[in-house]
């Protein structure tokens, strides 16, 4: 996945709570034997009209969102199944980082694994970011995972985010590139517990 430093990009507000799995990314988008074209699938309903052209009410199709880079989300965004589907395809649409009050945690630790950011403020906090990017022309803003801060029409806020999270986003890896690095001390830990409890190491030639 793409590493996540520091980026500038539109902020698009999505304000209704519960916005769960299947209107980010409907079923009909996973039968695919592949993650292309996902993109397309992500609020297909919200973003299309029952001809195929775009919805001129949806606000990734607006001047203020469109090509957006960050979603600001009601509470509770991600919720229902467990569907992967969903960030693959957000993040094929570009989407970068997600801010909220609130997220389901599946959603959220899919997001963490699939190079898009999840930024959980407080209410005080997201009114703050909402009411500031609410005017099309200054909905820009600047998102930097290195310094924890939102910088927004000369307004910056502090957020905070576990380590975990910030280290895996600013490193670019998987969850597998992750837990490599510390490869020597799982092979260590192995020969000594192994070393302690002899009788759980299979024999070579041994079946099960």
């Amino acid at each position: 996945m793409d590493a996540f430093h520091s980026m500038t990009g539109r902020i698009a507000h999505l304000p209704a709570a519960n916005i769960d799995t299947d209107v980010i990314m409907p079923k009909q988008f996973l039968k695919g034997i592949d993650r292309q074209g996902l993109d397309r699938g992500v609020f297909f309903d919200l973003r299309f009209l029952p001809d195929g052209s775009a919805n001129p009410a949806f606000i990734l199709n607006q001047p203020a969102g469109k090509n957006a880079a960050f979603l600001l989300v009601g509470p509770n965004f991600g919720c229902g199944s467990s569907r992967e589907h969903a960030v693959w395809g957000l993040n094929q649409l570009g989407i970068r980082a997600i801010i909220g009050t609130s997220f389901a945690g599946i959603f959220d630790d899919n997001c963490q694994r699939n190079g898009v950011l999840t930024l959980t403020l407080s209410e005080e906090a997201y009114q703050q970011l909402s009411a500031a990017t609410a005017d099309a022309e200054h909905n820009q803003i600047t998102v930097s995972l290195e310094d924890k801060t939102l910088t927004f029409n000369q307004q910056v806020l502090h957020f905070e985010v576990s380590a975990l999270k910030r280290e895996m986003l600013m490193g670019g890896g998987s969850a597998v590139d992750w837990t490599l690095q510390y490869e020597t001390d799982i092979t260590q830990f192995e020969h000594r517990h192994f070393a302690q409890r002899p009788w759980l190491q299979r024999v070579k030639g041994q079946t099960a």
